[in-house]
């Protein structure tokens, strides 16, 4: 029988109490406020998740810069230079904060991801994410080939560990925003099967927050639906992201946006929740906003009705899904050839991703029920719905501010701190 992965056992665990598991995205470059970071969202509530997010040196590569910050001006870095710091000391942090209880994940949005996974694995990281697409198209310009040789091989080295590895898929947060969420569905359960390809049997598939709650729980519905369906013998889960794009100016849109977002996980049937702070506009948040957010968060998901909320949009969204994933596995071969070939031949493309590998034929729109959907098709089988007009730069920043726009209206009652 298959051993469980810690973070996989956590979440299982958290669904029979009846509770979401809430999980902040940081990281700091100093490694004692790592620790206190870390032991302040454990001390933020029960069925919390620690996250330890890399810099963007370690992310491309430059280990030398990495060290050179860590030793001259540590508090510019912008997340948490695990190689700058060495094995035995990154080792020693998660000893002193994970547990069963408290599982921490490693993130690090490296398209070439195996020396850092090497590094991971070596200082006790049995937890982490991204995945050959979702940390290629939107980060680099590294080859979609390279990444999906080298995510071959680092999936490979994980499972080996003796110790059960878990890795989600980043494919449902494509960009942030303006993805269909047919794509977002797609590469998300394309990229878990990658992992099961390649011998991991920890997985969790991720969805981030768009712009209609309705069409969002139906996206959920799809997601869980086909995960189902594609990665049986898997432990496998699902993951909201509060909202990725251009988030609200003020501090009672950014809380209006948080409280929307974790209804929809409850409601929608996620098992953890990715959240923001009301500091997400303006700059890197503080442990204490970060704690206080999961705080928010918890209190938010207590007073939800499960069986509440709006209800999902039907608009055809499984079948689209499904056909993406089909299109991709028809061309033949592993899922990382069929993934490459996919976005080769224009099966698959991400709206507004500049990538050399991308075709970026594909454009969308928020249609006149609030709802995000593909005005463009490309060359891929999903249906177009016809827009208003061309598409002007004026009319991409309102497409891209739409949230900002909705949740911060004056309109709007203000809401508690989550203080």
């Amino acid at each position: 029988m298959m051993e469980t992965d810690r973070f996989t056992g956590m979440v299982r665990h958290a669904r029979r109490a009846g509770h979401l598991v809430i999980q902040s995205r940081m990281g700091f470059g100093e490694l004692d406020r790592m620790r206190a970071g870390l032991r302040a969202v454990r001390d933020a509530g029960p069925f919390t998740a620690g996250t330890v997010t890399l810099d963007s040196y370690t992310r491309c590569h430059d280990f030398t810069a990495a060290r050179r910050a860590l030793r001259e001006h540590p508090e510019s870095l912008n997340g948490f230079p695990l190689i700058a710091h060495g094995v035995p000391a990154v080792r020693s942090l998660l000893e002193e904060t994970s547990s069963p209880a408290f599982p921490v994940q490693v993130r690090h949005g490296t398209p070439r991801p195996l020396r850092v996974l090497d590094a991971m694995v070596r200082a006790g990281v049995d937890a982490t994410e991204g995945g050959p697409v979702s940390y290629c198209l939107p980060y680099s310009r590294v080859p979609l080939g390279q990444a999906v040789r080298e995510w071959s091989a680092g999936c490979e080295l994980l499972a080996r560990q003796p110790v059960p590895m878990h890795v989600e898929t980043f494919g449902g947060c494509m960009l942030g925003q303006l993805c269909p969420p047919s794509l977002l569905v797609a590469l998300g359960v394309l990229e878990a099967m990658f992992f099961q390809e390649h011998g991991l049997m920890g997985v969790s598939l991720s969805y981030a927050q768009q712009v209609h709650p309705g069409q969002d729980r139906e996206a959920l519905a799809a997601l869980r639906r086909l995960a189902d369906e594609r990665l049986a013998g898997t432990g496998h889960h699902i993951v909201l992201y509060t909202f990725m794009g251009v988030f609200p100016r003020t501090a009672d849109g950014s809380r209006r946006l948080l409280a929307e977002s974790v209804p929809l996980a409850v409601q929608g049937g996620a098992d953890r929740l990715i959240v923001k702070t009301p500091a997400e506009a303006h700059r890197i948040p503080t442990i204490e906003e970060n704690a206080a957010a999961i705080a928010f968060a918890r209190s938010v998901a207590d007073a939800t009705d499960a069986n509440g909320g709006p209800e999902p949009t039907s608009t055809g969204l499984y079948e689209e899904a499904r056909a993406l994933v089909d299109a991709t596995l028809e061309l033949g071969g592993s899922i990382g050839r069929c993934l490459v070939a996919a976005f080769a031949r224009g099966l698959l493309d991400v709206p507004f991703c500049l990538h050399p590998d991308n075709a970026n034929r594909a454009r969308t729109t928020i249609d006149a029920r609030s709802m995000l959907r593909w005005s463009d098709a490309g060359g891929m089988p999903v249906t177009a719905v016809r827009d208003s007009g061309p598409l002007t730069a004026r009319r991409l920043t309102e497409l891209l501010t739409f949230n900002r726009r909705r949740f911060d209206s004056p309109e709007r009652e203000p809401l508690g701190s989550p203080a």
